[in-house]
C-alpha cells in the first residue's frame, strides 16, 4: 500500500525492501494520511490565515509543519513500489493498474466528490443551486480539485517511471546505489538528500512564488514544487530499485540508528522557518511581497526541513514502530479511502460549524471546533470507506 495511493493488495505483493513487508512504511504511510486530515482540520482556524471568526495561533504552526514536508514525503513512499512492480508486473500491466488504482478515483473525486464538498463554501458565499454550482464547475471554473491532486501528479510520475524502465532503467538504479552507497553511513545519504532539495527547489520558488499552481481544468500542482516532488519520487522509487541483503529502510540498521542527527536537523530547520515566517508577518512592511533576500532564505529552511523531516519520520517509525501492533494498523486497508472522501464531511462539517461560539475564549472555540471536524471527518470517512470496500470490486480501488 501506498501513501493514499495503493490498495493493501498490491501493497502485500511488492516488495522495496529485502526480506518481506515492513511494517514501520505501513504506519508511516498511515500517520501522514492522519496528518492530512489534521492540517485540513484546523486550516480555517489559523490566526493568519483565518476564514472563522475563531482562531489559534498555534494552528500555523501546524499548518507550516505540515505543508512543507508532507506531501514531498508521500511522493517519496510512494516511490518506494513503483520499480519492484514494474520488475514483477511489466509497464502494460503496471499502467493499466496505476490507471484503475490512481486515475479512476481522480476522476470520481474530481467530477462528483469535490464538487459536493466545495458547495458547502459556495453556499456560505450564494444561494445558487448545486446542479447550477456544479455546472459552472465543469464548464467554466475555477475545477477545485482539493487534496486529490496528488492522485494525478502521482499517476504522471508513474507514466514517467514506466518510461524510464523502458528505455534507461540504469538511471533509477544508480540512484538506488547512490543512496545506498555507504549503509554503514547514512549521514552522506541525508546530506546529499538535503543538498538537492534545496537545489531543485530554491530556484523554482524564487521564478514562481510561493503561492503560484499550475492548474488545467481539475489538475493542479503547486509551481514551485514540482521538481521537488519529482526527485523525492524518484529517490523512493532509486531506493525502491535496489535489492540486497541489507537495505538503507532496516530497523535495525545506521539510518534508523541516527534518528537523533535526522531529529536535530529537523528542529533546527522548522525553527529558522517559523521565525523567517514570523519575520515576514511582524516586521515586513508588506508581508504579501517580500524582499527577495527573504524569499531565498524561506526556500532554503523550506527545502531544508522537508528533506529533514522526510528522513526523519522514516527514521523514527523505523527504530521505534516497526515491531508488534501498532494503534495505527486499523487504519491501514481504509487510509485510500478516507484520503479520497474526507474532504466532503470536512467541509460540510466546517460550514455547520461556521461562526458558531462554543466557549467565552475564541481560542478555545477554534480548538474545539478543530477537534470536532476531524474526529467525525475521520469517523465518517472511515465508516464510508469500510462500506465501500463490502461492494464487490470496490476493494480493488479503495
Amino acid at each position: 500500500m501506498t501513501v493514499a495511493v495503493t490498495s493493501a493488495e498490491e501493497a502485500t505483493e511488492t516488495r522495496p525492501i529485502a526480506g518481506g513487508r515492513n511494517a514501520a512504511l505501513d504506519r508511516a504511510r498511515t500517520f501522514i494520511i492522519l496528518l492530512v486530515l489534521i492540517h485540513h482540520s484546523v486550516i480555517p482556524y489559523t490566526y493568519y490565515g483565518r476564514i472563522d471568526r475563531q482562531s489559534f495561533l498555534g494552528f500555523d504552526a501546524v499548518v507550516t509543519f505540515n505543508d512543507s514536508f508532507f506531501m514531498a514525503a508521500m511522493f517519496l513512499l510512494s516511490g518506494l513500489f513503483t520499480w519492484p512492480s514494474l520488475q514483477r508486473r511489466g509497464v502494460s500491466d503496471f499502467l493499466r493498474g496505476r490507471w484503475l488504482r490512481l486515475g479512476l478515483p481522480f476522476a470520481i473525486g474530481a467530477v462528483f466528490l469535490m464538487p459536493s464538498a466545495y458547495y458547502a463554501i459556495e453556499l456560505r458565499n450564494s444561494g445558487t443551486g448545486f446542479g447550477a454550482f456544479w455546472w459552472k464547475t465543469v464548464t467554466v471554473g475555477p475545477w477545485e480539485s482539493g487534496p486529490i491532486w496528488f492522485l494525478a501528479v502521482l499517476l504522471a510520475f508513474d507514466m514517467l517511471a514506466a518510461a524510464v524502465f523502458r528505455v534507461a532503467p540504469g538511471c533509477v538504479e544508480a540512484i538506488g546505489r547512490l543512496v545506498t552507497a555507504s549503509l554503514d553511513r547514512p549521514a552522506y545519504a541525508f546530506w546529499t538528500f538535503l543538498a538537492a532539495s534545496v537545489v531543485v527547489y530554491v530556484p523554482m520558488d524564487h521564478y514562481f512564488g510561493i503561492g503560484r499552481w499550475f492548474t488545467l481544468g481539475p489538475l493542479a500542482i503547486q509551481a514551485a514544487r514540482v521538481f521537488l516532488y519529482l526527485l523525492y519520487f524518484f529517490v523512493g522509487v532509486g531506493i525502491g530499485s535496489v535489492r540486497s541483503d541489507r537495505s538503507l529502510l532496516s530497523s535495525d540498521g545506521e539510518f534508523a540508528r541516527r534518528w537523533p542527527i535526522w531529529l536535530a536537523v529537523t528542529i533546527v530547520s522548522y525553527v529558522g522557518l517559523i521565525a523567517m515566517i514570523y519575520y515576514k508577518r511582524e516586521y515586513l512592511p508588506d508581508p504579501n511581497n517580500p524582499p527577495q533576500g527573504w524569499d531565498a532564505v524561506h526556500a532554503f529552511f523550506f527545502a531544508s526541513f522537508s528533506a529533514a523531516q522526510t528522513v526523519n519520520l522514516l527514521a523514527l517509525f523505523l527504530k521505534f514502530d516497526s515491531r508488534g501492533s501498532s494503534i495505527l494498523d486499523p487504519l491501514r486497508e481504509n487510509s485510500f479511502g478516507i484520503f479520497l472522501i474526507h474532504y466532503v464531511p470536512l467541509l460540510w462539517l466546517q460550514y455547520a460549524l461556521f461562526g458558531v461560539t462554543l466557549a467565552p475564549i475564541p481560542q478555545v472555540t477554534a480548538i474545539l471546533k478543530a477537534l470536532i471536524v476531524f474526529a467525525l471527518t475521520l469517523a465518517i470517512s472511515w465508516a464510508v470507506t469500510e462500506a465501500l470496500r463490502k461492494i464487490p470490486g470496490v476493494a480493488r480501488v479503495l
